[in-house]
């Protein structure tokens, strides 16, 4: 009886966590699509939802290091405007308790950026608190 009774915690305790990483990652595919489709339509409402206001973006631009608060730099560059040209995926998430990572495409017709997105789960809502990202040229394969 009592082999049949720690089995069974056992499987309860296995199936109550996948269920629970099931649904973190759901909800940090939700958060990086915020990103994603708020860039699309030119939203900061929508790209807002997915950084915590504290997020700092790295990256090279034009040869040179970049490091600035991510949405700063996006309410800057986001105007209300028609749909982007591009198409965006989801590369891969992994998540690790409240931490994750996120790797994502975002393509338009001449080049493509690759962005690495690191979340934390803060007061149980999974945010962007880091970002950087790699754009690769289609033209003549230079950065």
């Amino acid at each position: 009886m009592k082999t049949i009774v720690l089995t069974f915690l056992l499987l309860t305790t296995s199936l109550a966590s996948i269920h629970a990483q099931s649904d973190d990652y759901k909800l940090v595919a939700q958060t990086v699509s915020y990103y994603l489709d708020g860039g699309t339509n030119n939203n900061f409402e929508t790209v807002q939802k997915a950084f915590h206001p504290n997020a700092i973006m790295r990256g090279i631009r034009g040869g040179k290091y970049m490091e600035i608060n991510a949405l700063e730099f996006f309410k800057k560059v986001i105007k209300p405007g028609p749909k982007q040209n591009r198409k965006t995926r989801i590369d891969y998430i992994n998540i690790s308790g409240n931490t994750a990572s996120a790797k994502l495409e975002i393509e338009y017709p001449n080049f493509m950026f690759i962005d690495y997105m690191n979340l934390l789960k803060v007061d149980g809502e999974w945010k962007i608190v880091s970002k950087i990202y790699y754009r690769k040229s289609f033209e003549n394969n230079n950065n």
